[in-house]
């Protein structure tokens, strides 16, 4: 079963994954990536499909051009989870 971030597992993740902001509303983060092309953004979210598959935990996300809005939650536990956290840090590692 997966289970949302405590209070200090919260607050751990939003000091690290400083560049993800909490979205109004929700209990979920986000992020926008912009990129000098259409083609490195689709190659960088091609990279995230990937992982995502792979840990069977896919993103929410929105591409226009060399734009590229994501917005992380996690569906089992209607909020926010390691999971979130392991992916985030993934693609911040990648962009």
């Amino acid at each position: 079963m997966v289970e949302k971030l405590t209070e200090d597992e919260r607050k751990a993740a939003y000091a690290e994954l400083n560049e993800w902001t909490p979205v109004e509303g929700r209990d979920a983060i986000q992020r926008k990536f912009v990129f000098s092309n259409f083609s490195e953004a689709w190659g960088f979210m091609t990279r995230v499909a990937v992982e995502a598959e792979r840990t069977d935990h896919h993103p929410e996300w929105f591409n226009v051009w060399a734009t590229v809005d994501i917005t992380l939650s996690t569906h089992e536990c209607d909020g926010l989870s390691m999971r979130d956290v392991a992916l985030a840090r993934f693609i911040d590692k990648i962009a």
